[in-house]
């Protein structure tokens, strides 16, 4: 999967891809039914609700698409602002973005993550920092790697041909469910995200060591320096 046009981008996006089953899977799973990077399941979620389906609320659906979009406005003026070094951008976005999943941690930790208040912060706080990633990511440019969606992935790896960034898009995103799920299920949601975390850091760290010392013109959009 190397590609010299987009250097450690396809890597790191295939770690943020982690990062969404990872988060979506805490959601889903302790915060009732919503999903937090998923958008297209929520708004599936918001029309069972509205239809009167046992078990379902309209309001967290609600929270976390507004919080999603508030967020990818944000990634994509953040995104407007430093459009000629994708390196730095995507250093910049994931700081931000540990930082809110820190503060998630955090709450969750001191105060659990069953009232309604704390819930819905939880769902806030996280759909915003998954709609400013999803924005970036959209920004840089990388073909095939969405981070967050899989429908248009999976229909091309089905009708068109399999690609290695497809088929890996949707693998390290099963890894990232399924680990998300291991950790709230046998340990906790703090450690889930506490996890998140450290995968977020990892981008960081890397983006930027490789940003300092570009071996090809990966950095800037059209690849010329």
């Amino acid at each position: 999967m190397h590609d010299p046009r987009h250097g450690p981008l396809v890597t790191m996006l295939l770690v943020l891809t982690v990062v969404t089953g990872l988060v979506d899977a805490v959601s889903y799973l302790a915060l009732g039914h919503v999903f937090v990077a998923n958008m297209t399941g929520n708004v599936i979620f918001l029309g069972f609700a509205l239809a009167g389906a046992p078990g379902l609320s309209a309001t967290a659906p609600l929270a976390a698409l507004a919080a999603f979009l508030t967020g990818a406005v944000a990634g994509g003026r953040l995104a407007a602002r430093r459009p000629d070094h994708r390196g730095r951008l995507l250093v910049l976005t994931v700081a931000l973005q540990s930082a809110l999943f820190a503060a998630c941690t955090v709450l969750a930790a001191a105060l659990g993550h069953t009232a309604d208040p704390v819930r819905y912060t939880l769902i806030v706080v996280l759909g915003g920092a998954m709609g400013l990633q999803n924005a970036v990511v959209r920004a840089l440019r990388v073909p095939d790697l969405t981070t967050t969606v899989l429908t248009m992935t999976l229909t091309a790896l089905a009708a068109d041909r399999a690609g290695p960034r497809r088929l890996a898009s949707a693998g390290w995103m099963f890894a990232g469910a399924l680990l998300g799920a291991v950790l709230v299920l046998h340990a906790a949601v703090p450690v889930a995200l506490a996890a998140a975390i450290a995968l977020l850091l990892t981008v960081a760290a890397l983006t930027h060591h490789a940003s300092r010392h570009p071996t090809t013109p990966w950095p800037h959009p059209d690849g010329a320096p």
